[in-house]
């Protein structure tokens, strides 16, 4: 029977935090760090980015314990002008570099209007719109693009692997309107997506994968016999290329052959690169009348007409603010499978279990 076939089990945010925490306290991460880091990572599971949340954490102390991330990182900026910095991470754990190269995205585009921030030896940071939200609270729009933490996608109609699902993510404030939230892959699917699925005993739908004579791959057990497919064909293909390109080679960070597969390599440093970009909206017009305008085109879209048997339009952000306010009333729900992995973590780790 499948894992999936088991009721999850919910657990409430506030127990993903500390459960989180103390795993990463448990590896000599500074606690101040590991409270971050585990707040971003329940934040993740709360949205319903389930495979970039609390499924991670044995990967992330594998490659701690492996040495391949820093785990008391000087996060510093590298290069700075009044619209831009390089961050260099320091190879630090993803998150906390992130959270630093956001926060001074949105501190020079209070002033400069727009602020672009590079990042270069970084790590794998969770899904792209904790990033890309971030700014909302300031009035300003977020952009968000990285270098995946693995190559799964080879040059339109190659099957070298050079490229990975290298994301992105924007997030739009609206006024009475949720805001407008959109986090993508480059790829079909996430790769974080395969992992789930192998981890739930669940098949994955034909157009995700695949294999390397051009054969629909629907095994997730099976990934790496194919590749993931890109979003729209060769113009998935054209996305991934540049916004690798923007994230990695610009700030001197890995790119193409160079990214370090860091699901089978808990030694080396991966040097992941992202872009984080700031927008205040000020700059641009009074905040009330742009919110205002978000919030008309919003209504707009939702009420125009539907083909036959749609019941709904959807606005990119709308699936992750209602699993946010279901799962902080309920619980995160952790699959059997995944909860079983999370609590032989703690005894190895030798920390309460959840």
């Amino acid at each position: 029977m499948a894992d999936n076939a088991i009721p999850a089990r919910r657990i409430t945010a506030s127990d993903l935090e500390k459960f989180i925490a103390r795993a990463f306290e448990a590896v000599d991460v500074p606690p101040a760090d590991a409270k971050i880091i585990a707040e971003l990572m329940a934040r993740a599971d709360v949205q319903g980015s389930e495979g970039h949340g609390i499924f991670r954490l044995p990967q992330y102390i594998r490659r701690i314990k492996g040495g391949a991330v820093n785990v008391k990182p000087k996060i510093k900026v590298a290069r700075e002008a009044a619209g831009m910095a390089l961050v260099d991470g320091d190879n630090g754990m993803g998150h906390l570099v992130m959270r630093f190269a956001t926060e001074k995205a949105i501190e020079k585009a209070k002033t400069a209007g727009v602020a672009w921030v590079g990042v270069k030896w970084s790590n794998h940071a969770g899904p792209a719109s904790l990033y890309a939200s971030m700014p909302l609270a300031h009035d300003m729009v977020g952009l968000y693009l990285a270098v995946g933490n693995a190559n799964h996608l080879p040059p339109w109609g190659g099957i070298d692997m050079l490229l990975s699902t290298n994301p992105i993510a924007v997030a739009i404030p609206a006024g009475d309107e949720q805001s407008i939230v959109l986090d993508m892959a480059t790829t079909v699917a996430a790769y974080g997506k395969v992992k789930t699925k192998a981890q739930r005993g669940e098949m994955m739908p034909e157009g995700w994968m695949m294999d390397r004579e051009g054969k629909p791959l629907t095994d997730p057990k099976r990934a790496n016999e194919g590749f993931l497919l890109p979003i729209g064909g060769y113009k998935g293909y054209g996305l991934a290329l540049i916004f690798g390109m923007l994230a990695g080679t610009l700030n001197g960070a890995a790119m193409g052959k160079d990214v370090v597969d860091f699901n089978s390599d808990d030694a080396t440093p991966t040097n992941t690169g992202h872009a984080i970009v700031a927008i205040n909206v000020e700059a641009f017009q009074p905040v009330a009348e742009f919110k205002k305008s978000v919030d008309v085109l919003v209504r707009d879209i939702r009420n125009s007409r539907r083909l036959p048997g749609v019941d709904r339009i959807h606005i990119p952000g709308e699936g992750s603010h209602a699993a946010r306010a279901d799962r902080l009333k309920n619980g995160v729900p952790l699959p059997e499978a995944l909860l079983k992995a999370l609590n032989q973590l703690a005894g190895e780790l030798k920390i309460a279990k959840l």
